[in-house]
């Protein structure tokens, strides 16, 4: 009887590792089938795009995060090996990460890329001469942003455009989350319509020879090609241009003859250039900022994309109303 126990003992415990050792090899299929699939994005709008569309599938890294100027950003090692491990590398395109390319060989990239503003129609660059690029930034370092305005996320139709694109490279690179990506993609887009026609709504009570705004630098021509807003640069595409001197005394006069009540420092500009077009021309500039290229930080007014626009509308429609 004893003999017996003993080899029943001895089959149980073989047994036993034989189940233990399935389950735990289970266990980390599993764990590895779940782990967020890790993807890179130029900047930090797009960060947030990706992350509504993901949800907790994904893991996201902002290569220029909120508060954080693109047209500047230098790559480093740290961003080299983070493009190295992604499975997903998401940017703008139209030439707005001029360092792209340099990232890329550095990273020896070889995962999924996807621009989003792929299928849309660009606005061409505005051709003014008279915003010259400082020679440092023209020469070697990719901040010129070429033939088209790459700034297409301030139409919100192009929000929308870039979300669907962002569904299929997630689908491409985890076929077992697409149905996920692809309600929640719906969804945002929805959201994102929804946005769009709020925007269009705010602006509706203001004449449209009212609508004119000046800024820092010009990355609102998507904006006002989509809602009927004139604005009016200090600065050119790049917040590393310089106007001449001719052409901010033409911008002054202007603002002068038309009235222009609306005055805006960007967040992440320098606010000398705007304040004096505002004293000069004897208007008070708006004490808000506004969003153009970055979200703001968490605890800020545009800590996420729909955030952002309703900011800068809201901002803008109440400078035109006289009520900032």
């Amino acid at each position: 009887m004893q003999q017996r126990v003993w080899r029943f003992s001895v089959r149980w415990r073989g047994w036993s590792k034989k189940v233990v050792g399935a389950c735990v090899l289970a266990f980390g299929v599993q764990a590895q089938a779940s782990a967020p699939v890790p993807v890179v994005v130029s900047f930090s709008i797009l960060g947030d795009i990706v992350q509504q569309v993901g949800g907790e599938r994904v893991q996201v890294r902002a290569l220029v995060g909120p508060e954080a100027d693109a047209h500047v950003f230098q790559p480093k090692p740290a961003d080299a090996r983070a493009v190295a491990a992604a499975r997903l590398l998401v940017v703008n395109g139209l030439g707005y990460e001029g360092w792209l390319e340099r990232l890329l060989r550095n990273a020896n990239y070889r995962g999924e890329l996807v621009r989003v503003t792929d299928g849309i129609e660009p606005l061409p660059a505005r051709n003014d001469h008279d915003h010259d690029t400082k020679g440092s930034h023209r020469h070697g370092h990719g901040h010129d942003h070429g033939e088209h305005d790459p700034h297409a996320w301030q139409d919100v139709r192009h929000a929308i455009h870039s979300t669907r694109r962002i569904a299929d490279a997630l689908c491409r690179v985890d076929a077992s989350g697409c149905d996920s990506y692809r309600q929640r993609a719906h969804t945002y887009a929805q959201t994102l319509q929804a946005l769009d026609a709020e925007i269009r709504a705010a602006w509706a009570p203001i004449p449209p020879q009212q609508r004119t705004v000046v800024t820092s630098h010009d990355a609102f021509r998507y904006y006002g090609h989509a809602y009927g807003v004139r604005f009016l640069p200090a600065q050119g595409v790049n917040t590393a241009s310089e106007p001449s001197a001719a052409a901010l005394a033409r911008l002054i006069r202007q603002v002068r003859a038309e009235g222009v009540r609306a005055i805006f420092v960007e967040r992440l500009t320098d606010a000398r250039l705007v304040q004096r077009v505002a004293q000069e021309a004897g208007v008070r500039p708006s004490t808000v900022p506004l969003y153009s290229d970055a979200l703001s930080k968490p605890d800020g007014p545009a800590p996420d994309y729909v955030s952002l626009m309703r900011h800068n509308t809201r901002a803008m429609v109440e400078a035109i109303q006289g009520r900032r």
